[in-house]
């Protein structure tokens, strides 16, 4: 027992305060997310609209993801992440709370899509935050940390957004909108008392302070990042609907299920990429990541039972401990101080087009040859993707060991 109390307090000392604070921030947003996890079933089955339709409003999503990606990350180079940061919380609040009172087809696309854009500016905005404060010598563990409070907060919003579920859909708009403002007002309490900018040593050995698009290397790592995030994010699009389709779970078991992820993810991440951070190459992490993906999908095709789900969840859990912490960090340590919100913003994007195209592909092949061939697909699809981040990553000048300079 003393063993693993050393090796938490290990795995979290040395951390800065301003990262605790941003993680805070994060823990206290995502605690309400409660939307997304449950739109597809929410469309589908409280206001009735078919696969499809529903697949089109989850793709505007994605694409309001991506624009907020690209508009947050220069945003940030060109204002400030504090600035975007604030903003993106207390207005995206205030939409979710619009959106409460919107069921018709066509607004609802609308009002999801500017949701998106707003909502998404957040994500590289609080990255160069994350960069900026983090100390040279832990800045994947700060990234690492920012994802445990919101893997947290994630094991926290599903669970309580089933129960609200249950008694009226109108109520996770409402939770979710106040977490985001409260969230935005803690944020701007608290960082508005530090200084604008910090210098940061870690990452400013960066590869060049050239425009990201010409970055050839990391524009292909891009490419097999947005193909990762399709599989991966099919947790959010299409698990919920097989969870409710195939195995008739009801919107509890399913927020709990979903919630479960959260939770693993808050009890190991930390303490795996802190035995990692200064032993590991970045890429070997991120294949085995990619590779956990697609067995995690797979696997619900070659077994037939409920503990399946929790060994499948499992699995795909560790595929985002090992892959995403040191994906960020690969873009980070290729960015240059001048630069850093527009590369983040570009990792960013990546994720967002696979908001674009998981949702649309998924929805698809569910329709026309159902969940087996979309679970066969996305096992393909990662081994794909396996290999590319081994070609694209596997360079001298990143693969040696992920140890960041100290001070």
């Amino acid at each position: 027992m003393t063993s693993i109390i050393r090796l938490y307090r290990n795995a979290y000392g040395g951390l800065s305060t301003p990262s605790w604070m941003l993680a805070l921030v994060m823990f206290i947003n995502r605690s309400g997310s409660m939307v997304v996890p449950f739109l597809s079933v929410y469309l589908t089955g409280s206001l009735k609209f078919t696969i499809e339709q529903a697949g089109i409003i989850l793709t505007a999503f994605g694409i309001g993801s991506m624009a907020g990606a690209l508009l947050g990350g220069w945003l940030s180079d060109k204002l400030s992440p504090f600035l975007v940061q604030v903003l993106s919380l207390v207005a995206g609040g205030c939409l979710f709370l619009v959106l409460a009172h919107i069921t018709t087809y066509y607004l609802l696309l609308a009002g999801i899509l500017l949701l998106s854009v707003i909502s998404e500016c957040l994500r590289p905005a609080n990255s160069a935050s994350i960069a900026l404060y983090a100390r040279p010598e832990n800045v994947t563990r700060s990234f690492s940390l920012n994802r445990m409070a919101i893997n947290l907060g994630f094991s926290i919003g599903p669970a309580i957004g089933g129960l609200l579920a249950s008694i009226s859909y109108y109520w996770i708009f409402i939770a979710d909108g106040l977490t985001c403002i409260v969230a935005g007002l803690f944020f701007y309490l608290y960082f508005r008392q530090l200084p604008a900018r910090q210098s940061t040593p870690a990452v400013q050995q960066s590869v060049s302070e050239k425009s990201p698009y010409l970055d050839i290397p990391f524009l292909l790592f891009l490419v097999f990042v947005t193909c990762y995030a399709i599989s991966f994010t099919q947790f959010f699009f299409t698990l919920p609907l097989y969870y409710r389709e195939v195995y008739h779970l009801s919107e509890i078991q399913i927020g709990l299920l979903l919630g479960f992820n959260g939770l693993l993810v808050f009890l190991f991440e930390m303490i795996i990429v802190h035995r990692l951070e200064r032993k590991t190459i970045i890429w070997h992490q991120v294949v085995l990541g990619t590779l956990l993906c697609g067995f995690s999908f797979v696997l619900l095709n070659l077994f037939s039972a409920p503990v399946i789900l929790i060994i499948a969840m499992v699995l795909l859990t560790f595929s985002e401990i090992f892959a995403m912490p040191f994906m960020v960090t690969y873009t980070v340590k290729r960015a240059g101080e001048r630069n850093r919100g527009s590369y983040l913003g570009l990792y960013s994007m990546a994720f967002a087009a696979a908001f674009i195209l998981a949702p649309f592909l998924g929805t698809k092949v569910i329709s026309y040859a159902g969940f087996a061939t979309l679970w066969w697909s996305a096992g393909v699809l990662s081994l794909f993707t396996a290999g590319g981040f081994y070609l694209t990553m596997n360079e001298k000048k990143v693969t040696e060991p992920l140890k960041l300079p100290s001070n």
